[in-house]
């Protein structure tokens, strides 16, 4: 079949897509940004990208209409400067009105089970976009999970954020909340095995793990699998700003992700029963199973995607990647270095495992005080790390860089600063003709970006030198 896949570039959708390949499937990915698809998608030749944006129906006319099935899977958890849950609803009428002109019979959509009486702003509009998406032209099933764990899922890093770093922590009371968690593998299951089910048209089931489970109990299982020693206490004297406060400066979650989940964790997430499973013969995973599956796949450096590349993980670049690939020259400073190369390839390497574990190569006290300040002003810090010890590619979250240009056979790579600062910033590293060109660019804003880039320029001499020292070693 061909088969329409939105939200590509997500957690959810790059997992998926695999799985329909494998089936013999056509895929048609709309994106909003060509450059940001990674390399995989341009090599199948069962993927068609169309850059199309859902927010402006004006640019869905790229998608072809001879679609059999789609999955509706664009989602946002962000605090954006208009109401997230505006811009939920215009995707998925936009979504509604293309589909409506198509040869689509099912549409898969996955939202967040609703039962709750009083539902957070993020799951009332989960709620909303279910209605929206309702149509007498094509039949849609809506598939309501709550907490996903899986390596990459945003839930399961900040667990593990929060197990790892804190032996003993004072926690907000909505650690009691209860909640029924589901391995990313069986919402893949479910997802995929409902693909052209007759049965299923026009329906909605709450998908959910075996257990009832509290966050905090959810935590303690945790550290047990880690195999560590963890004390908790809840107080019910947290404000919602201030539990956000403490997520965020706890786990690498951006503050805006941060506000959200807390206004989220309050409503208890519990399914209704159903015979979903026996239709789809699924038997979902323990919370135990589905954090050791996690931990295989980390071990493995298997991590197909993560929360942390998503442009809600940063407060400064937002959709377009390509913005930001054109390096400006005017009204710039610039700290510009090379080095004549006598291994490329050995060379390259290095370059593509830079940040994350690895670290940044010389200096690297300099750039955890760079983190934390960043961190203390709001920012990402150092927290994102990468999602593979080897791999980059362009729209990955990279530290409190984003990757804005990764090809290694043209031997460059380009990085944009989402660090809080009076300006913008770019790390560029490329090799030509036997050099490798290392090259610092800052573009002030206003009188604070100058005084600033003159504050840190004598740590830039140090670091920059440096590092170009080590990578060409």
């Amino acid at each position: 079949m061909k088969i329409l896949v939105t939200g590509a570039t997500g957690y959810i959708g790059k997992r998926l897509i695999p799985l329909l390949l494998n089936d013999g499937h056509k895929i048609v990915c709309p994106v909003r940004d060509k450059k940001r698809a990674q390399n995989y998608y341009k090599e199948q030749k069962n993927i068609e990208l169309v850059e199309a944006d859902f927010l402006n129906a004006g640019t869905l006319a790229a998608i072809p209409k001879d679609i059999d099935i789609a999955y509706y899977l664009i989602h946002s958890m962000s605090n954006s400067a208009k109401e997230f849950h505006v811009l939920e609803e215009k995707c998925a009428f936009n979504f509604k009105r293309f589909a409506e002109s198509t040869s689509i019979k099912q549409v898969i959509y996955l939202s967040g089970i609703t039962n709750d009486t009083k539902l957070s702003k993020h799951l009332l509009s989960r709620k909303n976009v279910e209605n929206t998406l309702s149509s007498d032209k094509y039949a849609l099933i809506t598939f309501k999970a709550g907490i996903i764990v899986g390596s990459g899922s945003s839930s399961f890093e900040i667990i593990r954020d929060i197990v790892e770093k804190l032996p003993a922590m004072i926690a907000p009371k909505w650690l009691n909340t209860k909640t029924q968690p589901l391995g990313i593998r069986d919402v893949l299951s479910f997802l995929h095995k409902s693909l052209g089910k007759e049965e299923l048209y026009n329906t909605s089931y709450d998908i959910f793990g075996p257990e009832i489970m509290t966050y905090k109990e959810m935590l303690l299982q945790f550290a047990e699998v880690r195999k560590l020693k963890r004390w908790i206490l809840t107080v019910p004297v947290m404000t919602p700003k201030l539990s956000s406060y403490w997520l965020y400066f706890v786990t690498s979650t951006s503050y805006k992700l941060a506000s959200s989940l807390v206004n989220s964790m309050g409503v208890e997430v519990i399914g209704n029963k159903s015979n979903i499973n026996q239709i789809l013969d699924i038997k979902p995973m323990s919370y135990k199973e589905a954090v050791e599956l996690a931990f295989k796949k980390i071990e493995q450096n298997s991590i197909i995607s993560s929360w942390k590349d998503s442009y809600i993980s940063s407060g400064k670049l937002k959709n377009y990647v390509h913005e930001f690939i054109n390096v400006p020259e005017y009204g710039c400073f610039k700290d510009y270095k090379k080095r004549k190369v006598s291994n490329s390839e050995k060379v390259l390497d290095r370059i593509w495992a830079i940040g994350g574990e690895t670290g940044w190569y010389y200096g690297t006290f300099l750039w955890k005080i760079r983190g934390f300040l960043d961190q203390f002003f709001g920012g990402a810090g150092l927290r994102r790390g990468r999602r593979h010890p080897t791999e980059l590619n362009a729209g990955d979250a990279l530290d409190f860089w984003r990757v804005i240009y990764a090809d290694k056979e043209k031997g460059k790579l380009l990085l944009y600063a989402e660090m809080i600062m009076p300006g913008e910033a770019w790390l560029e590293f490329k090799i030509e003709d036997g050099i490798l060109y290392q090259t610092a660019t800052f573009r002030p804003h206003g009188v604070a970006g100058r005084m600033y880039w003159y504050a840190v320029m004598p740590f830039h001499w140090f670091v920059f030198n440096g590092m170009i020292n080590n990578i060409n070693k």
